[in-house]
């Protein structure tokens, strides 16, 4: 392993020479092994700083220095891909703000001499896929070949396993006489991110290795050398440019090689259009950034390139890089940083979650010091310990995580961490289920810390929608002892609320009132906010649907609760502990007490017509009227079953504007895809569309 985290050298000779052997051994790591060591921001920094030490010594450039070429070669067992054309790299834009782009546009405005009152350039506008670059080799329009970037200048032979993935035509679409003799399709492959948490998911549940993002594991499963072992990952494509070509007159411009590209059936993003000038790079990546946490799959910056070949051609190449093309990267969603501690959080639900404190590190856009290890397994699974510098991950709005350690050697024994057999919160015992792998505070409401938790959850705005009840007051109302039980929030008056600190008498009337108004409520909400372990919305309303009365679903045996549609084995078994507790119901009775209704009605007996019982139906995208949350009530109060995500037994997606991974899986399986007026048609009971009818 060659350390980044040693002094660096002040000689440039030498420290050129560390540069070297480091950025060789990294590249290594992630284009050979899939396996890297560092995150890419740590990995240009270094290579950023070998740029600028060549750059002030030019003495010192050598032949092999990463900077004179595309890093990466073949791996053993695969054979070897000469590419007609060069698969070079692209330079990155390290200004992650609006002059990245404004400093590009200068630079190719300069080196085609256009002068400063000239019309704007066109640039095509597109996204940095997080992924592997193969090159498709066409013949007669057909696949024959395809092969990986490799060093750029040879690649290996993965044919085998591209031809595996969906979205990469056997054949080109259109008329054979049409078709290019040669022509070579470069793009990306990639995992999206439903697929990877689905395939990660799978294997927790078979007690295999976890992988770590989806970049390499695409990576690793294209270069595979047998092509079964993809059969549990789903890859995908992107095309983005070309190779070789023979017999083909290319477009006079990069947009209209995508379109033609596109047009003989080869997947290309949505998310690319042509800009013009500064002004318009700057705003196609704002906007991309604003969408980055949406998108179905990972990526870590946009490309411009100037959009006429012939300006591309006029302006060339430099060394391993084109002049007319640039990635202009976000900020990064994996750091380097020290693992100082590991601490315990005591969820809701009794849960003992590792939590990383970290030395504050700038990633994802923000400063992060506490990142999640999950549960003791995925902790000795990591093998991290206190003292280690880890790579932390975070991507929107996700909790950040701790992904793994950069292999070092550890200059003293470090124990590995346990946990603790007491509560650090309350001092109950904790327990690990059965065939588990969580730890649990024993404590229940007894522990601050899951009464806090608690009573955030019951009155979240999906439970009993308590508006003005968040963290700091409910850590006041515990610490204070004002709170023990759910049951006493109703007990509070504008007195004592008012005493508490940042509350006013006006603050605190609006909470009572807000607490009044809670009391009004649905039995699927107040069952969802009891806090059952294993119940969320979905299934709350089940519940209430097939019952109708709580008393009937206290009661119930498991038996009785397993007649309940999609509750299964654990659920049931959930539902039945929670309300055998006397305490559970002795809390369900004084709410009663205090106030807290709900309509109750007959169950199974009701015959209320249901124009979409049976169907399943996703929504996905911003409709003109109505919010997720309305569509999703009048879905559920005809019959139909609101699903996350889109599969082979969905009925419908609705889809409005800005839809995103789910209206491509619909069009992909075939699922009949509607919009809100098509959706007030159903609900209106009118004819059900499609396939999946």
């Amino acid at each position: 392993m060659v350390s980044t985290a040693s002094e660096p050298d002040t000689d440039p000779a030498r420290r050129a020479a560390e540069l070297r052997a480091q950025l060789h051994h990294h590249a290594h790591r992630y284009y050979v092994l899939d396996a890297p060591e560092i995150p890419d921001a740590e990995y240009d920094r270094l290579f950023q700083e070998l740029q600028a030490i060549e750059a002030a010594h030019p003495d010192l450039l050598t032949a092999d220095s990463p900077t004179q070429r595309v890093l990466g070669q073949v791996l053993d067992g695969l054979t070897p891909v000469r590419h007609a054309v060069p698969m070079l790299s692209i330079r990155t834009e390290t200004d992650t703000t609006a002059a990245g782009a404004e400093a590009f546009d200068a630079r190719v405005r300069r080196e085609l001499g256009v002068a400063a009152d000239a019309p704007p350039l066109a640039y095509a506008c597109e996204l940095k896929f997080d992924g592997l670059a193969v090159n498709l080799r066409y013949e007669q329009g057909v696949l024959v070949q395809a092969a990986t970037r490799g060093d750029g200048e040879t690649g290996e032979d993965v044919t085998h396993n591209v031809r595996t993935i969906g979205q990469v035509p056997l054949r080109l679409q259109g008329a054979q006489a049409s078709l290019p003799p040669v022509i070579e399709i470069r793009g990306e492959v990639y995992m999206r991110r439903d697929h990877f948490e689905r395939l990660n998911e799978r294997q927790r549940e078979k007690g295999g290795k976890t992988f770590i993002n989806p970049r390499n594991t695409a990576a690793g499963a294209i270069r595979q050398l047998d092509p079964r072992a993809m059969a549990d990952k789903t890859l995908s494509f992107f095309a983005y440019g070309l190779g070789e070509t023979t017999g083909w007159a290319q477009p006079a411009t990069h947009s209209g090689t995508l379109d033609a590209i596109a047009a003989f059936g080869l997947p290309v993003c949505a998310d690319r259009r042509v800009v013009q000038g500064a002004a318009g790079l700057v705003a196609f990546h704002a906007e991309i950034a604003a969408k980055r946490d949406a998108l179905p799959f990972d990526i870590d910056g946009v490309v411009y390139k100037v959009d006429d070949i012939a300006l591309q051609k006029r302006l060339g190449f430099v060394t391993r890089e084109p002049r007319w093309a640039v990635a202009h990267k976000y900020p990064a969603q994996e750091q380097m940083t020290l693992l100082r501690d590991i601490e315990i959080q005591v969820g809701r639900t009794g849960k003992l979650t590792p939590v990383a404190k970290l030395q504050p590190v700038f990633v994802g856009g923000t400063t992060v010091s506490n990142a999640t290890l999950h549960n003791l397994f995925e902790l000795r699974r990591k093998g991290v310990r206190v003292g280690d510098t880890v790579i932390v991950r975070r991507a929107g709005d996700v909790i950040p995580e701790v992904v793994g350690r950069v292999p070092q050697p550890r200059l003293a024994y470090v124990p590995n961490f346990r946990m603790p057999r007491a509560c650090p919160v309350c001092g109950s015992p904790v327990r690990r289920e059965k065939g588990g792998i969580d730890h649990r505070c024993t404590g229940g409401l007894f522990c601050a810390a899951q009464r806090k938790q608690a009573l955030l959850h019951f009155a979240g705005r999906r439970a009993m929608d308590v508006e003005g009840l968040g963290d700091k007051l409910v850590d006041q109302l515990v610490d204070g002892g004002l709170v023990r039980t759910l049951p006493e929030l109703y007990t509070l008056g504008v007195a004592k609320l008012a005493a508490l600190e940042r509350m006013a008498d006006k603050s605190a009337a609006n909470l009572v009132a807000a607490l009044t108004k809670s009391k009004a409520t649905t039995l699927a909400r107040f069952l969802y906010a009891l806090g059952i372990r294993q119940v969320g919305e979905t299934t709350a309303k089940d519940l209430a649907r097939h019952f109708g009365a709580l008393d009937r679903i206290m009661d119930a045996t498991l038996e009785q609760l397993l007649e309940v549609p999609d509750v299964g084995p654990i659920v049931a078994q959930s539902v039945r502990q929670f309300f055998e507790q006397p305490h559970h119901r002795e809390i369900v009775e004084q709410l009663r007490a205090a106030g807290v209704h709900w309509a109750e009605h007959d169950g199974e007996a009701d015959t209320t017509p249901k124009p979409l019982a049976g169907r399943t139906i996703v929504l996905t995208g911003t409709l003109p009227t109505l919010s997720r949350d309305e569509a999703k009530a009048l879905l559920e109060a005809a019959g139909a079953k609101v699903a996350g995500s889109v599969s082979k037994k969905t009925s419908a997606v609705v889809a409005g504007a800005e839809a995103g991974s789910k209206l491509d899986k619909a069009r992909e399986l075939g699922v009949p895809v509607i919009d809100e007026a098509g959706l007030q048609a159903l609900l209106a009971g009118g004819p059900f569309p499609g396939a999946n009818a």
